[in-house]
C-alpha cells in the first residue's frame, strides 16, 4: 500500500457533504460506464449484425454479434485483477479515474469504426476488450468508495447508487439509440447508430470533473496507517490477489449467487428486445419499453437496497430470484403479444421488479465478503466472476437455443429459470447474512 497522509478530522457538516459527493460520484461514474457498456449490448442486438457481418444470414449475424459482446465479459476479470490490486495498494480514487478514461475513449472510438469487412470486426472486438477491462476496474472502486465512506447501517443503500447508475446509463444509451433509430433504416445503419457512441466523449469529460473532486476512502487510509506500523516482512506478506485466492470460498459463493442478476440483465437487454421487435412491436417501441423499465429500475434498486439494510441482503435477493422463476412464462408471453403496453409490462416485471431485488443489495453483499486490505480486489473479482458466469455467454446461448428450436423460447425460459434456481440454492444453503459485518477489519 502507498503512503497516505493522515487527514485532519472533518466536521459533521463536512462529513455529510463529502458523503453526498462520493455517492453522487459513484452514481455518475457508473451511469457513464454502463451507458457505454449497455449501449454496445443493444447495438449488438440491432446494428452490428447487418453492419459488420452482412455476409452472414440474419440469425447467424446476430449470434456472431453477440459473441463480440461476450468478449468484454472475458476481459472484465482482467480489469478486476489489475485495478483491484492497484486499488488496494495505491488507492480507490486513482484507479477510478483511469478506468473511466479507458471506457470513455474506447466507446468514442467504437463510433468511428469503419464498416470494413473483417478489419471492422477486429477493431470492434479490440475496443470491446478495452470496455471490459474498464468496467472490470470501475465497479469495485465505485462501490467501495460509497460503502467505505458511509460504513454504518445505511451502507447498503449508499453502495447501491453504484448499481443504480447501471440502469440509468442503460436507459440513456437505449434512448439515444432509439432516437437514432427514428432515422430511415439506411441512414441509421450507415451513420445514425454512431452518434450515441460519440456522445461518450462529452459524458467522459463530465464524469472526470466530478470524480476528481472526491476524497480517498477513509477505511483505505486507516488500513494504510495500520500496515505502516507493521514491520517490513509483515507488510510484504501477501498481495491482495493472493489473499483473496487463498480463501476462495467467499469469491465463489458471491459469483454463484449474483450470476443470475447478470443473466437477467444480459438476456433482457439483448435477446428480449430483439424478440419483442420481431413479434409485432417496432424496433423503437421495443427500445422505448426497455428504457422505461430501466428508469423505473433505478428506484427499485435503491428501495431494495434500503430494505436490505433493515431485513438483510439474503431475504431480499432470494425474494427476487423466486419472483423471477414464477413470472418467466408470463413475461415471455407478454413479449410476444405485439402489444406495446404489454411489452412495457414485461420489461418492468422482469427487470424493474425481479432483477432489481438481486441487483440492489449486490454491491454491499459482494463487498462485505472481504477485508479492507483486499476488498477492492475481492469485490471486483466476485462481481466480474458473477458477470462472466451469468452474462458472458447468455446472449449467444439464448439466441442459439431459440434459433435451433425454430424461434420457440421454451429453451430460453428453462435456461433462465435454471440459473435462478442455482443462485437461490447457493444463497439459501451456503451463504450467511453479511449486513452486520465489521468493514473496519483489515482482513477477515
Amino acid at each position: 500500500m502507498t503512503t497516505v497522509q493522515t487527514p485532519a478530522a472533518p466536521s459533521p457538516d463536512q462529513r455529510r457533504k463529502e458523503v453526498r459527493r462520493v455517492v453522487l460520484s459513484s452514481y455518475l461514474g457508473s451511469t457513464i460506464e454502463f451507458y457505454d457498456f449497455i449501449l454496445y449490448a443493444t447495438a449488438a442486438s440491432l446494428v452490428f449484425g447487418p453492419v459488420f457481418f452482412a455476409e452472414l444470414s440474419p440469425a447467424l449475424g446476430t449470434i456472431v454479434s453477440y459473441a463480440t459482446f461476450a468478449v468484454a465479459y472475458l476481459s472484465r476479470p482482467i480489469g478486476g485483477i489489475v485495478f483491484g490490486h492497484f486499488g488496494d495498494v495505491l488507492g480507490r480514487k486513482k484507479m477510478l479515474l483511469i478506468s473511466m478514461s479507458i471506457m470513455g475513449v474506447a466507446s468514442t472510438l467504437i463510433g468511428l469504426v469503419p464498416p470494413i469487412p473483417g478489419w471492422g470486426a477486429v477493431m470492434l472486438v479490440l475496443l470491446r476488450i478495452c470496455q471490459g477491462i474498464a468496467v472490470g476496474g470501475e465497479w469495485g472502486g465505485a462501490a467501495l468508495m460509497s460503502l467505505e465512506h458511509v460504513k454504518g447501517a445505511h451502507r447498503g443503500f449508499a453502495a447501491s447508487f453504484t448499481n443504480a447508475g447501471a440502469p440509468t446509463g442503460a436507459a440513456l444509451g437505449t434512448v439515444a439509440l432509439a432516437l437514432a433509430g427514428l432515422l430511415p433504416e439506411e441512414d441509421f445503419l450507415s451513420w445514425g447508430w454512431r452518434i450515441p457512441f460519440l456522445l461518450s466523449a462529452v459524458m467522459l469529460a463530465v464524469g472526470l470533473f466530478v470524480r476528481a473532486r472526491v476524497s480517498e476512502s477513509p477505511l483505505f487510509q486507516k488500513a494504510v496507517r495500520q500496515v505502516e506500523t507493521q514491520d517490513k516482512a509483515r507488510r510484504k506478506e501477501r498481495m491482495p490477489l493472493v489473499s483473496v485466492l487463498k480463501r476462495p470460498r467467499p469469491l465463489l459463493l458471491a459469483g454463484l449467487v449474483c450470476m443470475s442478476a447478470f443473466a437477467m440483465q444480459a438476456l433482457f437487454s439483448t435477446f428480449a428486445i430483439n424478440h419483442a421487435a420481431t413479434h409485432g412491436v417496432s424496433k423503437s417501441q421495443a427500445l422505448a419499453a426497455f428504457a422505461i423499465c430501466q428508469f423505473a429500475a433505478v428506484g427499485f434498486i435503491l428501495l431494495y437496497a434500503w430494505l436490505s439494510d433493515r431485513v438483510g441482503r439474503r431475504p431480499v435477493m432470494l425474494g427476487g430470484l423466486v419472483a423471477m422463476i414464477v413470472v418467466t412464462w408470463p413475461v415471455f408471453t407478454m413479449l410476444e403479444s405485439g402489444s406495446f403496453p404489454l411489452v412495457i409490462a414485461a420489461f418492468l416485471l422482469s427487470l424493474s421488479v425481479c432483477q432489481s431485488a438481486t441487483f440492489g443489495p449486490l454491491p454491499a453483499f459482494v463487498s462485505e465478503q472481504f477485508g479492507t486490505k483486499a476488498r477492492y480486489t475481492g469485490a471486483s473479482l466476485g462481481y466480474q466472476l458473477a458477470s462472466l458466469l451469468g452474462a458472458g455467454f447468455t446472449p449467444v446461448i439464448v439466441a442459439s437455443l431459440a434459433a435451433s428450436a425454430g424461434g420457440s423460447v421454451t429453451g430460453v425460459m428453462v435456461y433462465l429459470v435454471a440459473i435462478c434456481v442455482v443462485s437461490a440454492a447457493v444463497l439459501l444453503l451456503f451463504v450467511r447474512e453479511t449486513k452486520d459485518n465489521d468493514l473496519a477489519e483489515v482482513s477477515h
